[in-house]
């Protein structure tokens, strides 16, 4: 497993605030900007399937994969030779929040698809974060 990206950032917002972005599909591109849109099937739970959009990209299926109210969404979409997983996570301190994302990838063609597709990551995923908190502390 390789270590695209990831983010960790301290918030005023509670846990749940964070969780109910992760789960509001119609809303990720208020936060992630390199997202046109997202599909997926209703109640979001752990193993709903969905389709993302990526500006200037191809449709990618994906499937949530760990789904723990005011704490954790994973998702991972699945290409040829690799496994893309994306995990959110927000636990509670006594400001807030502590509000994490980790990109990673694996399989026989993971180095490729790290060179070539998702390059950009380690740069989005901190900059998605930071708009993450923005937009959820009503900034």
């Amino acid at each position: 497993m390789r270590i695209l990206a990831s983010a960790i950032r301290e918030s005023s917002a509670s846990p749940a605030a964070f969780f109910a972005r992760w789960v509001d599909h119609d809303t990720w591109r208020e936060w992630s900007p390199d997202t046109e849109w997202v599909r997926i099937e209703h109640p979001v739970a752990q193993g709903s399937r969905g389709i993302l959009k990526p500006e200037g990209g191809p449709r990618v299926k994906f499937v949530v994969a760990e789904l723990e109210a005011d704490r954790v969404y994973t998702d991972v979409t699945r290409m040829p030779g690799a496994r893309l997983t994306f995990r959110h996570g927000v636990e509670p301190t006594a400001g807030g929040s502590r509000v994490t994302a980790e990109v990673t990838i694996d399989g026989p063609l993971s180095g490729l698809w790290a060179r070539t597709a998702f390059a950009g990551f380690e740069q989005s995923v901190p900059a998605d974060l930071d708009r993450l908190v923005a937009v959820v502390e009503g900034r």
